[in-house]
């Protein structure tokens, strides 16, 4: 692909060539243009120039409200991780001036060279079931790579409001699925199990906990795994990563976890499909390998963050069911999606059973 096959609007590459200049980034001819899939709010192009390779990120054609905000956090917390060994894309450089490029704040990372397991799986992976078992546990120690940054060291220390995180947390999502009656033709949540959830959570909540960088979005979905083997290569898509607690990062890798018994192996693809993953208790003891991100954390109260995640993401999904009773999503979509909050909050029930 040609620098000129791609909307100017989006990338502007006669801008980019001038802006990359003043960087003191190689200079020379665009090569190897080509989009990337990733993401379905923001847009991926990788290419090469001066003997380089990028990926430029920028939010889509048209900008929601909060892009351009999410995009300087996420080069933020890029620039952050890097000499950790956290498994992340790099930060070259970032462009928080959203004059520049028609209106949109931008960033260069490193390319990953890696692959989504919850879309494809090579033939190494796909044929060997030891391989796939530590692909499972190696996302629970990739996490814990994460949890072991000391935010603070890393120049992180007002990115985020952890006073009163988890105490917030209830309350500030049940507020989320009653703003939703605002559209039109929504008839209100039908989720059984719902208040019975949410006072459970309220009634357990951990006493202590210790603030860390949180993904916000941690499942298979969201990591690209090496080639030549089963490591993770990288932890993508940082648009919800805040300073929270990172216990919940682990409870979100539980509560999406696939289970043959129940709709989730579908929704993780080959991987999923592929029977070779470890169970999901089994994902805490790789966390916990890593002492120092469980120093102070409390993982005895591990299911408490499980059912925090499956009821927080059962109404995130729900909320795309209101906007299709309102007609702003396709009837289908929120079908699915709701089929999949029922199947969040039965799974809540079960840890909060077990």
């Amino acid at each position: 692909m040609q620098p000129e096959q791609i909307d100017r609007a989006l990338v502007d590459f006669d801008v980019l060539a001038g802006w990359m200049d003043a960087q003191g980034l190689p200079g020379g001819p665009f090569e190897h243009v080509e989009t990337l899939a990733g993401g379905t709010q923001n847009t991926l192009i990788r290419f090469r120039r001066g003997g380089r390779d990028y990926v430029l990120r920028r939010g889509p054609t048209h900008l929601r409200a909060r892009t351009n905000d999410v995009l300087r956090r996420e080069a933020r917390v890029l620039a952050a991780l890097d000499g950790t060994g956290v498994p992340a894309p790099r930060l070259i450089a970032a462009c928080p001036d959203e004059s520049v490029m028609n209106g949109a704040v931008f960033y260069l990372m490193t390319p990953v060279e890696g692959f989504n397991a919850t879309v494809t799986l090579p033939e190494l992976h796909a044929s060997d079931k030891s391989v796939q078992r530590e692909m499972g546990l190696n996302a629970a120690r990739a996490l814990s790579a994460l949890g072991a940054v000391d935010y603070q060291a890393v120049g992180l220390h007002d990115f985020g409001k952890p006073e009163g995180f988890l105490e917030r947390q209830v309350g500030r999502w049940l507020s989320e699925l009653d703003s939703y009656s605002a559209l039109d033709g929504y008839p209100g949540p039908d989720i059984p199990g719902l208040d019975d959830v949410a006072r459970w959570l309220d009634e357990h909540r951990p006493a202590t906990w210790r603030p860390g960088i949180l993904h916000g979005d941690y499942h298979l979905a969201n990591l690209m795994y090496s080639y030549d083997g089963p490591e993770v290569a990288a932890i993508v898509d940082w648009e919800m990563c805040t300073i929270g607690d990172p216990l919940l990062d682990l409870g979100w890798l539980l509560a999406t976890w696939p289970d043959p018994a129940d709709q989730s192996t579908s929704l993780a693809g080959p991987l999923g499909a592929a029977g070779g993953l470890p169970p999901a208790d089994e994902l805490v003891t790789a966390y916990a390998e890593r002492t120092e991100a469980v120093a102070g954390r409390d993982l005895e109260s591990i299911t408490w963050y499980a059912v925090l995640a499956c009821f927080k993401l059962g109404i995130v999904l729900e909320g795309t069911n209101a906007r299709a009773y309102a007609g702003k999503a396709p009837r289908e979509t929120g079908d699915m999606l709701h089929s999949i909050t029922l199947g969040l909050f039965r799974r809540a029930q079960e840890y909060i059973g077990a």
